[in-house]
């Protein structure tokens, strides 16, 4: 039994991450998130441990070209397969924002959250996940520290060159 388990083909999260790095055509990022959040000089306690609880983010995401669409179809596919019928990813929700499609997933418990992840995939864009890494991270104080913070200019030109192709 223990062979039989230890030998399960079932991809996971962690390891797309790993692949697509070595993928050509793939960009990825890790960024500590104190490199790209600044939290106003103003912000409360809670605000201030709620950012305490958030370590990284992880970005990979593919371009879409003419070139390349057996691979974008074939990555999207990979992904909704990767979520579909997860133990381990929770919904949180899913939308369509101009022209995109996102799903919102989550690990752990509702009130304490480890991961957050987003994958979208878009015809004319490409197809991408990105995770929010943390440590019982609170959802309500989540969104009560988006509402607080400010991107850090400095540091977004290089997160935002992976979604405009480098």
């Amino acid at each position: 039994v223990a062979f039989g388990t230890a030998c399960k083909n079932e991809k996971s999260l962690q390891s797309y991450f790993v692949e697509a790095n070595e993928k050509a055509g793939f960009s990825s990022i890790d960024v500590p998130v104190s490199s790209v959040l600044s939290p106003k000089a103003d912000v409360s306690e809670d605000v201030k441990e709620t950012i305490k609880s958030i370590k990284k983010i992880n970005v990979v995401f593919l371009k879409r070209t003419e070139e390349n669409e057996t691979v974008y179809e074939a990555e999207k596919a990979t992904l909704k397969n990767l979520f579909k019928d997860n133990k381990d990813y929770k919904t949180l929700s899913s939308m369509k924002m101009k022209g995109m499609n996102v799903n919102l997933y989550y690990s752990g418990d509702t009130d304490s959250i480890d991961e957050i992840v987003a994958f979208g995939y878009n015809q004319e864009v490409g197809v991408g996940v990105a995770r929010l890494l943390g440590e019982n991270m609170n959802p309500a104080k989540i969104m009560e520290v988006v509402s607080e913070m400010k991107m850090d200019p400095s540091n977004l030109q290089s997160f935002s060159a992976i979604f405009k192709g480098k």
